[in-house]
């Protein structure tokens, strides 16, 4: 790091290093980085594909008392704990038939907090300051997926916050959530369980991850593909619509969404933001939040909480490596300026937006930084050098008010999984109790991966930390909870669930978004005539050969990741070619499918290179490293005949090998097929627009400026891929059929490319 911050310090900027090293992942030995303490929490839970039907495994029986004017609705799973007083009716959460002030939903949401806190033990406070993941069974036999073994969090270690990572059909989400509800319903106090996810509304690499399928989540395009359709009114009504199933599932509040922006090509994470534009990933923050939340910017009972992600912001990175490991755990910020220009207005859009918490990154913030405008730790050091949730300097900014200089933050901070644990960078020195001690001190409220609340015990008890820092942390997450309205009906009703997603409307929203995500990036004329779109009289000439190229990640920790991206992709390629033609056959009888190149008139080619986070191996080629085992063949076929080729970018891929040789070329995001191809035959006239630059080559992504976006003046000004025919693949570029090139530009923006806030 030395070294680079050497080049930092003389030049501003962060040059690249892409080895050849950093871009082939070897087929002999594992590439994997070291297993660290937040395995435990984290982690891809698979391509689940079809979910399975309900068939109400696991439902369990409530007593209801409906809501009417002047009573909220209580909801319990022992009839005996409904206690009525002056015709009203209250949930005796600890069951000793008396209302205490608690359990008064009268009163005001904060004498019910201290009353509450007042009543616990220090072990139930301990056990109150942290969230980790839990794993039920999946489709048991009994119908029981909490269990002896798997609810010791609950009833030994007293955690209130779980971290819920499978995706089977909702309604098993539903019963899976009354039977932990059920749980902590007759424990001590009976506080409720607070059920957490990261998104699952779309396709993922590395977390919750869903097809489109019945019975689950309606499926969207990822975040990228969002914000490709640069419909911030759609982003709105996506958060209602997730909102409501989230809600009537019984998960209450998301890990997400990510306030990033995607300044460093090479970063796996990029599938999870907005793109690289400041303005844009704020709007559509501000419309998720608003959406799960509610327009009040006030939680209710109709609420899910959102933890907005990474605080001060996760893009700006170092060759594209993740804090997630140690190889990746500084954030460095070469461009003056460029923290508070560039990464940190998403999170004032957040903090406005009425957020419930905010998440900071793992990383420590380098003091190889240019000057970032900031209150500086000491005379001679710009930041202290730990993780941004053990920084009290960082957090205090957060929390500061606007007047002086801050964001003005008035919700909790939840730490990242193990960020206090094993990957508490800059504090590993530190003992375990020392370094809970260090965070919640510095400002952080509840503490993600592990369960060790003996940790926080021994820190209050040595003198580390006091109970009253303690009750601080629980007056936040109490109030999220009350104002959640889980202390009256924490339960849902699983055929609820069931219906909200598989409302037609909301899956025509959701498939609309999927049509708007689609980028027309190059469109050339076969014989006189543009190859796009495809309309029905043309389509009964075409001969079509179709050919999937689909990525595998590897899963975590794997002995051999590079034979198995190789072994699977080819698997998944083949099933994915076999699927497609049958949905083409189908959708499109006029079309004739053929096998072979000899036979076509034309063809479709798609591509999904993946890359995933585990890994900690940046790269951006397309190939083996990436799950495309053959882009030679690729070549081949765009040579042989006229070729729409549709890549999918969860990064943005060096394409310099699949782009000079198509007649089409598409920008997908997480983009149903479907969608695609409503596009393909001018079902759909093409609006979508890069999220991002695409890179000129491997030597501009060596030379981009590893902390700004693509239009920044910063910004290395040779980055972007310009096709032969001129075309820049820029931030903003997208084609449409009836005008050429559409302008590019955001509503906020000037011209493409380069949004008309980028010089300010």
């Amino acid at each position: 790091m030395a070294s680079i911050s050497k080049q930092i310090k003389k030049s501003l900027k962060l040059r690249k290093k892409i080895l050849a090293t950093a871009l082939t992942l070897s087929l002999v030995a594992p590439v994997i980085g070291p297993a660290a303490s937040f395995a435990d929490d984290q982690g891809y839970t698979g391509n689940e594909g079809e979910a399975s039907p309900y068939t109400g495994l696991g439902a369990i029986t409530t007593y209801k008392v409906k809501a009417a004017e002047g009573q909220p609705e209580i909801e319990v799973a022992e009839q005996d704990r409904i206690l009525s007083l002056d015709d009203k009716k209250f949930r005796d959460a600890n069951d000793n038939r008396r209302l205490d002030a608690y359990e008064d939903w009268r009163k005001p949401v904060s004498e019910r907090v201290a009353d509450l806190i007042s009543r616990m033990t220090i072990e139930q406070k301990a056990g109150m300051m942290y969230i980790n993941t839990h794993t039920p069974a999946l489709n048991p036999a009994d119908g029981k997926f909490v269990t002896d073994s798997n609810s010791r969090m609950i009833t030994n270690s007293k955690l209130r916050h779980v971290i819920y990572r499978q995706s089977p059909n909702v309604g098993d989400v539903a019963n899976y959530n009354n039977q932990l509800q059920q749980l902590a319903e007759g424990l001590e106090l009976g506080i409720p369980v607070v059920v957490t996810s990261n998104p699952r509304n779309s396709a993922s690499t590395d977390y919750t991850n869903i097809t489109n399928a019945t019975d689950q989540h309606t499926f969207w395009p990822g975040t990228l593909g969002l914000a490709a359709g640069r419909d911030v009114e759609a982003v709105s009504e996506f958060a209602e619509i997730a909102r409501e199933e989230w809600r009537k599932a019984g998960i209450r509040k998301v890990y997400g969404y990510t306030a990033d922006i995607a300044t460093d090509p090479l970063w796996a994470r990029i599938q999870e933001t907005f793109g690289e534009d400041p303005k844009l990933t704020g709007d559509m923050i501000y419309e998720v939040i608003s959406g799960f939340q509610g327009d009040g910017h006030t939680l209710d009972s109709d609420s899910v909480a959102i933890t907005v992600k990474h605080f001060p912001g996760g893009g700006a990175r170092d060759d594209g490596k993740d804090p997630h490991f140690e190889d990746g755990s500084f954030n460095i910020f070469p461009t003056e300026g460029s923290l508070k220009k560039y990464h940190i207005p998403p999170f004032e859009k957040a903090v406005e937006a009425n957020v419930s918490s905010v998440m900071p990154y793992y990383a420590y913030p380098s003091n190889e930084s240019a000057d970032q405008g900031l209150p500086w730790f000491s005379e001679t050091q710009q930041f202290e050098e730990v993780g941004m949730t053990l920084n009290k300097g960082m957090l205090d900014y957060l929390r500061a008010p606007i007047s002086e200089g801050g964001l003005g933050f008035n919700g909790y901070v939840n730490s990242d999984t193990g960020a206090v644990a094993g990957s508490a960078w800059g504090a590993m020195h530190l003992s375990d109790v020392d370094k809970v001690a260090k965070a919640v001190n510095a400002g952080t409220n509840l503490i993600s991966g592990g369960g060790t609340p003996g940790l926080v015990i021994e820190a209050v008890k040595s003198g580390k930390l006091s109970e009253a820092k303690i009750d601080e942390s629980l007056a936040y997450t109490l109030t999220e909870m009350m104002n959640l309205g889980l202390f009256e009906d924490p339960y849902v009703n699983p055929e609820e669930a069931i219906a909200v997603v598989n409302d037609e409307e909301h899956r025509a929203d959701a498939y609309e978004a999927h049509q708007k995500s689609v980028v027309l990036m190059r469109n050339d004329k076969i014989k006189g005539q543009k190859l796009l779109p495809l309309t029905e009289e043309r389509l009964e000439e075409v001969k079509l050969y179709v050919e999937g190229f689909v990525g595998v990640a590897a899963p975590r920790n794997h002995q051999n990741p590079g034979q198995y991206i190789i072994d699977e992709s080819e698997k998944q390629s083949a099933a994915f070619t076999e699927n497609l033609k049958e949905k083409l056959a189908e959708t499109y009888p006029n079309i004739t499918i053929v096998d072979s190149l000899d036979e076509a008139t034309l063809a479709y080619v798609y591509v999904e290179p993946v890359q995933s986070n585990w890994d900690n191996n940046p790269r951006i080629t397309v190939g083996p490293e990436t799950g495309v085992t053959d882009v030679d063949a690729i070549v081949d076929i765009q040579k042989t005949v006229p070729t729409i080729t549709a890549v999918n970018f969860t990064n943005q891929w060096l394409i310099n090998e699949l782009e000079p040789n198509a007649a089409a070329f598409i920008g997908t995001f997480g983009t149903l097929q479907e969608a695609v191809f409503d596009v393909i035959t001018g079902e759909f006239n093409p609006v979508g627009k890069l999220p991002f630059a695409i890179p000129a080559s491997a030597k501009a992504v060596e030379r981009e400026v590893g902390d700004v976006p693509s239009f920044a003046p910063e910004e290395y000004k040779h980055f972007t891929y310009r096709t032969k025919g001129g075309d820049k693949y820029e931030y903003g570029f997208g084609l449409s059929f009836n005008e050429g090139q559409t302008t590019g530009k955001p509503a906020h923006a000037g011209d493409t490319g380069k949004p008309g806030h980028s010089n300010k």
